[in-house]
């Protein structure tokens, strides 16, 4: 049994909470520079080029990469030979998210109550921490500032077994085409296919940590991947909705055996400030 203290867990956090706001992923700039080539609207064009001077900008003078520096989303894949110690491992969580937001002065954006008085908690918390155990004895933490704007396009929904991967393919498109600039194209778009309804809309979340460019392992599944980026790119909404042929830089997809009744589907996208940051302890 391997002990992780959970104050390294909460600095971790922090560390990551500040550096995903502020830097965007190699892979996503990368796939930025590479649509640029590739754009055939001189508006779309401009945008792209904003998007990029951006991100220098961010990264040169330490600012955050957008104002909205979102809800912090949290995954934890904790190893079944890992003992935490000094703490519990969510409020060892809560608390990185409270010192990143405060020491790297990010926008706190979360309502105590969602229905009513709608109080600001003042530190970004609590997070949104989803746990997973997994064999061998480390810590994986995965960090993504979601904003608001891309998370509220989130859409879900359950066809009949028999629609098949069309359905599919009409839903995320659907989605897409009615957010509009609302989740500030262009896009990454997860998109998760089976289980039940809450499985479906965690493997939307999850398949956002993927690296531009990186298929499923599962041939049907990766050919269902360039089926959609393909798709999506031809409805012309373009970057920040102004029309072109970059609406999206990749779409990945998960997938579950569900029950014979069911096809669920959900949909989670994440805007061109794709920011998401891992550590493993």
């Amino acid at each position: 049994m391997r002990e992780v203290p959970a104050e390294l867990i909460t600095e971790t956090v922090a560390r990551l909470a500040i550096e995903a706001t502020h830097f965007l992923p190699e892979d996503v700039e990368g796939a930025i520079r590479a649509a640029r080539q590739t754009e055939r609207s001189p508006l779309a064009v401009q945008i792209i080029d904003e998007i990029l001077e951006n991100a220098q900008v961010a990264r040169e003078r330490m600012l955050p990469l957008c104002q909205d520096t979102g809800t912090a989303v949290v995954l934890l894949e904790i190893g079944q030979d890992v003992h935490i110690t000094g703490g519990y491992i969510i409020d060892a969580v809560n608390e990185g998210i409270r010192r990143g937001y405060s020491e790297g002065y990010l926008r706190k954006s979360i309502a105590a109550r969602p229905f009513s008085a709608r109080t600001n908690t003042g530190d970004n918390t609590p997070g949104v921490i989803h746990t997973e155990i997994v064999p061998g004895d480390q810590v994986k933490i995965m960090f993504m500032p979601k904003g608001g704007g891309c998370e509220n396009m989130s859409r879900y929904q359950n066809f009949l077994p028999g629609m098949g991967k069309q359905a599919i393919i009409d839903f995320v498109c659907e989605t897409v085409d009615i957010s509009g600039g609302n989740p500030c194209p262009p896009l990454i778009i997860g998109v998760g296919v089976g289980g039940t309804a809450e499985k479906a809309m965690m493997m939307a979340k999850h398949a956002l940590f993927r690296k531009i460019g990186e298929r499923s392992p599962d041939p049907e599944v990766a050919e269902l991947e360039q089926e959609l980026l393909k798709a999506v790119n031809e409805l012309g909404v373009g970057p920040q909705a102004v029309g072109g042929t970059t609406t999206a830089l990749d779409v990945f997809v998960e997938t579950y055996p569900t029950h014979i009744t069911a096809l669920p589907v959900a949909v989670n996208i994440q805007c061109h400030s794709a920011r998401t940051k891992q550590a493993v302890i």
